[in-house]
């Protein structure tokens, strides 16, 4: 957070004194969603291998308050797409991405889940954002641990950053419009 320009301004009337400060409201709403994504593993080949090495005590993800891996989408915020994806696998994605609730992100972890990886055939899809719009882009056949660590760290980035009112803005619903989700 070194990078975070923070203005100190004199208080408000009436809230001085020790306990007290003023802040945000998005600021700190940004902070608690940040720091509590709750990850939704969506793997399908060598990238959840990584990924169960990034869970583990090594790189251990729970330091950025992601240990509680759900396996529901209800109950999860962090959808990560790992691996190769199939056309025939794709509906079955989307739906698992609108059951999440609002708001939601999506990690794209691996070649594959980005961009088809090696496998141009007909039955792979292309990259994951042709049926769902991703977050954040992580690349690599597989991606190290670190750079898994690394995506997470962006996505809290822009979640920290992200108004609390941008999921009902007119640009985020033309946003889910074009891949026709309501």
């Amino acid at each position: 957070m070194s990078d975070s320009k923070i203005n100190m301004v004199a208080p408000p009337e009436g809230i001085v004194g020790e306990g007290f400060f003023a802040t945000k409201l998005n600021d700190v709403v940004g902070m608690a969603r940040a720091n509590s994504l709750w990850p939704l593993p969506f793997a399908t080949s060598c990238c959840g291998i990584e990924f169960m090495a990034t869970m583990a005590s090594h790189y251990d993800l729970a330091r950025f308050g992601s240990e509680r891996v759900s396996f529901s989408p209800r109950q999860a915020d962090m959808l990560m797409v790992m691996g190769t994806i199939s056309k025939k696998m794709g509906p079955i994605l989307r739906q698992v991405y609108e059951q999440m609730a609002e708001p939601r992100w999506v990690i794209s972890v691996g070649a594959c889940a980005c961009s088809g990886g090696i496998f141009d055939t007909y039955s792979v899809l292309q990259g994951i954002d042709k049926i769902i719009p991703v977050d954040v882009y992580v690349p690599g056949c597989p991606p190290r641990p670190e750079q898994i660590v690394d995506g997470v760290m962006k996505l809290q980035e822009l979640v920290r950053s992200e108004s609390v009112r941008r999921r009902s803005s007119p640009e985020y619903q033309e946003l889910l419009a074009s891949y026709n989700i309501q």
